[in-house]
């Protein structure tokens, strides 16, 4: 069985903490990772190169990334995941099965191209997974022949900027019919309907992040409701 097979119809975790979070800790991102696991997850979607070693060592399918420590001010308008090579062959060494770049057509800061990164983790064996924002972004990541497409950035770009706070099932329906690429819907994902309306609109995947691994959003949530 192939990785994308693994995927199919599943619900991939994102377990990760900015540095300057309590879990970031070594031995809480460690405790995460297996909570959801033993909750039936996996698959883990983690940034940096220690948490995907900690990953692996615990028997799961690892898409790796990489983050700033700080997000930047203008996060919305530069590349921050997986900006550039020296990112790619930092979870290469790391051993993640899924490489997670910014999939988006905008430069990257080490002036590396897109093709330059797909090539680079397909000649490591490793699967591509580009993080795009619209719909020609998929198309571009497609016609690269990345392995698989996901709606990550939807929402978080100056090219997507919205204010809704529900999933891009749009972004998502319009992808699946136009490519044969496994797609992947990530991003304000809260609730079992979202996750089944996921699947029927005829996601290969489900990214779940803040609704299952970030507490502190989770009940800024419940606050905000009161």
């Amino acid at each position: 069985m192939t990785i994308t097979d693994k995927l199919k119809n599943n619900i991939i975790v994102s377990v990760q903490a900015m540095p300057d979070e309590p879990l970031y800790q070594e031995v809480c991102m460690k405790a995460m990772m297996q909570s959801v696991i033993n909750g039936g997850a996996t698959t883990l979607r983690v940034a940096g190169s220690r948490d995907v070693k900690i990953a692996k060592d615990l028997g799961v399918t690892v898409i790796g990334l990489t983050k700033p420590n700080k997000l930047p001010t203008n996060w919305q308008e530069v590349v921050y995941i997986t900006p550039g090579i020296n990112e790619v062959k930092e979870l290469i060494n790391a051993d993640a099965d899924v490489i997670a770049f910014d999939g988006t057509m905008r430069p990257r800061p080490d002036g590396s191209s897109l093709n330059d990164i797909i090539d680079l983790i397909h000649s490591n064996n490793k699967l591509a997974m580009a993080d795009i924002a619209t719909f020609e972004e998929g198309l571009n990541a497609d016609k690269l022949n990345t392995d698989i497409i996901s709606t990550t950035l939807s929402g978080y770009t100056l090219e997507s900027i919205s204010e809704k706070e529900t999933p891009d099932f749009e972004l998502l329906e319009k992808l699946v019919k136009a490519t044969n690429k496994p797609i992947v819907l990530e991003g304000r994902i809260w609730s079992t309907e979202e996750v089944r309306k996921a699947f029927e609109l005829g996601a290969h995947s489900v990214v779940i992040g803040s609704a299952i691994t970030r507490p502190q959003l989770i009940t800024k949530r419940f606050i905000e409701g009161i």
